[in-house]
């Protein structure tokens, strides 16, 4: 089923504050607290710094209403700079491929991609974008080819 949830990039701090909004909200994370030391290396890419590996890849936790909060240490190392303003993406989880192609064609016209549609390590059809007024966007699919 096609849901929305909002994803929240934090400057080291994302344990942090998801067991604050887990305290305020209640519930429990909808499955484990992922680390990026439990992401497999990219090619090309610089080993994972000492400090950067019990940081939050992703989380997620339902609050009110069955929105649902998402997200993911933002660390230098690897090239993020989260700042207010930065640090909230809109994520969508369209029901096919072929939806979430046309939502990210449609978002990312005039505005800038981030990262293109494609199959990530953690099973899902993915990109990200900012639109042109400056919302950023992410597309999460979870169908298979």
């Amino acid at each position: 089923m096609a849901r929305t949830s909002t994803y929240l990039n934090f400057p080291r701090e994302t344990e942090a504050a998801f067991l604050f909004y887990r305290q305020v909200f209640g519930g429990e994370f909808n499955g484990p607290m992922h680390r990026f030391k439990d992401m497999p290396p990219a090619p090309g890419q610089p080993p994972l710094a000492e400090a950067d590996r019990e940081l939050v890849m992703h989380v997620e936790l339902a609050i009110t209403g069955g929105h649902v909060l998402m997200g993911t240490d933002a660390p230098e190392s690897m090239g993020f700079k989260c700042a207010p303003g930065n640090n909230v993406y809109i994520n969508l989880e369209p029901d096919t491929r072929a939806e979430a192609d046309r939502l990210f064609t449609a978002l990312s016209a005039g505005g800038k991609v981030g990262m293109p549609m494609q199959d990530m390590f953690w099973g899902a059809y993915f990109g990200s974008c900012t639109d042109r007024f400056g919302v950023q966007w992410m597309v999460n699919c979870t169908q298979k080819a």
